[in-house]
């Protein structure tokens, strides 16, 4: 006789991360079988044939014979100091070595500040469409995502009323992405400044994952909102996977500003956290203090020419020349979230649609409903490969969509008051 199935923790089952769910899987399954695809459900630089820049190299390697011990649970000091010496810079107040955390990536960084954060019951305000990551692990660290609304009318920027609406007892923090993913939305500073007000107003704990910070386009400006949260606690995310293209490095850190007597036991809390899994990677921290002083490596791939700028320009124009899509155009990061229109629309389904992308087309791109939206007409796509690619993609996408709106209008809707046949 087997033994019985293990159980698992029921709370999974309310976590969704489609970018390396179903789809993925049935990605690998039909690769398995020789197909070729082009997949654009990850933000994976090194994947697309980008290289962390040599300099950052350079660093790991002349220190790697100081890499074996365990170092501080809050990271290696130099480290720490370099990223304090960041912030301090563009303005971040009470910015010092002992507020700054090295984590194992910004995703892992997430995972330990709620887990710091919140008690049974307790609820974190998410912007919709947001990064999956934050709504799971607030799920996970057994709170409740409350989303406030992201509209493309409203260039996927959050309306500050609304989200000061959803303020209840037992709101803990409001969650900012910005630049965003996977909108490409950048807040501007009045925004800033109203949710700011709101989370002085509440008590509440500002968590900003900035790690697309230096992903810009069109002379976008990125606003940090550290400085403009002064003595507000506040959280700030960044890490060396996106703009220095070094995702498998798992290099995150997360620094807490505004008064040190209102954050002292969440501080205390994540040291003790980071501690009980007794430090981050040691190689790659010694990587930050030259992606943070060292050489921009990545303003010229975000101008006219630069590789990023150009596949971006692909979906615009992709977008443009569709009759079935629309697009906000992104601002910032790595990603566009087209939405699709008109008769192709018609009882549209963002899965299935994605599924077929990937069955008939060999394209893997993520459903915009596994952001965490109320609506199924939107996709993600990413803006790493070369721009003839996207352009590829984007003409196979146009295929489809096209073949559904042909489809959807050879069904003529019944009059009101006819019957059908039997």
């Amino acid at each position: 006789m087997s033994p019985p199935s293990l159980k698992t923790r029921q709370r999974l089952s309310e976590v969704r991360y489609e970018i390396r769910g179903e789809l993925a899987r049935r990605a690998r399954e039909l690769e398995a079988q020789g197909r070729t695809l082009i997949k654009l459900n990850i933000g994976n630089p090194g994947a697309f044939g980008f290289r962390a820049p040599d300099h950052l190299q350079r660093a790991i390697a002349d220190h790697i014979a100081h890499t074996d011990p365990y170092t501080h649970q809050q990271g290696l000091p130099e480290a720490r100091e370099a990223v304090a010496a960041f912030h301090k810079a563009r303005g971040t107040p009470n910015a010092s070595p002992e507020r700054v955390f090295i984590g194992n990536g910004v995703s892992e960084l997430i995972d330990i500040s709620l887990r710091a954060l919140l008690n049974p019951g307790d609820e974190v305000l998410l912007p919709s469409p947001d990064y999956p990551l934050w709504s799971a692990a607030t799920i996970l660290n057994d709170g409740r995502p409350v989303y406030y609304r992201c509209t493309p009318e409203d260039g996927f920027l959050p309306d500050p009323d609304q989200i000061e609406s959803l303020v209840s007892a037992r709101t803990r923090a409001i969650v900012l992405i910005n630049p965003n993913n996977p909108t490409g939305a950048n807040y501007p500073r009045a925004l800033l400044e109203r949710i700011v007000a709101i989370a002085h107003k509440h008590g509440l704990l500002l968590m900003a994952d900035e790690i697309y910070d230096g992903i810009l386009y069109d002379g976008h400006r990125f606003e940090p909102i550290a400085p403009v949260a002064g003595e507000v606690p506040c959280l700030s995310f960044g890490g060396l996977s996106k703009v220095h293209r070094a995702c498998g490095w798992r290099v995150g850190w997360a620094v807490l500003s505004g008064d040190p007597l209102a954050s002292g036991d969440f501080h205390h809390a994540m040291d003790l956290l980071g501690a009980l899994r007794l430090c981050a990677n040691v190689p790659g921290q010694f990587a930050i203090e030259q992606a943070l002083h060292g050489a921009d490596t990545i303003g010229a791939l975000c101008q006219p020419g630069g590789r990023l700028y150009e596949t971006r320009r692909a979906l615009i124009e992709s977008c443009q020349a569709s009759e079935h899509l629309s697009l906000v155009a992104p601002q910032g990061a790595l990603y566009g979230f087209p939405g699709v229109v008109g008769d192709a629309a018609r009882g549209f389904d963002d899965h299935a649609f994605a599924l077929e992308m990937l069955e008939t087309e060999d394209v893997l791109i993520v459903p915009g409903s596994s952001f965490n939206v109320p609506y199924r007409n939107r996709f993600r796509v990413t803006l790493l490969p070369e721009a003839a690619v996207l352009r590829e993609v984007f003409a196979r996408i146009d295929r489809v969509l096209s073949r559904r709106a042909e489809a959807a209008g050879k069904v003529v809707p019944l009059k009101v008051g006819a019957k059908s046949a039997a």
